[in-house]
């Protein structure tokens, strides 16, 4: 099964606040965008399989991140040019807040 990735013109305001809306998905946004591509299991934060897993659709079907197959595992990384184009400045915001809120 071929997990769904919107096109860059289906990705909807509203389905990316609610997926930036968790604190669990916000951290995976927040490192992809400091450390680029990584296998879900680096991004388990010790969290059960399925718990993470509703949480890399929520982030791919609402066109936040790409997740693609490699061998036995999934690599995700962020949409940054989709979503760039499509609401500019919101992804530098939000890793800005983040920042801040951290120091």
């Amino acid at each position: 099964m071929i997990a769904h990735h919107p096109d860059p013109e289906q990705i909807r305001l509203e389905n990316v606040l609610l997926a930036l809306g968790n604190p669990v998905r916000l951290e995976v946004v927040r490192i992809l965008a400091q450390q680029g591509e990584q296998s879900c299991g680096a991004l388990s934060q010790g969290a059960a399989k399925s718990t993470m897993s509703h949480h890399w659709r929520v982030l791919r079907d609402s066109g936040v991140i790409w997740q693609r197959p490699n061998g036995r595992e999934n690599l995700l990384s962020l949409r940054r040019e989709d979503l760039d184009a499509r609401f500019p400045g919101l992804l530098d915001t939000l890793l800005a807040a983040l920042e801040q809120r951290d120091t």
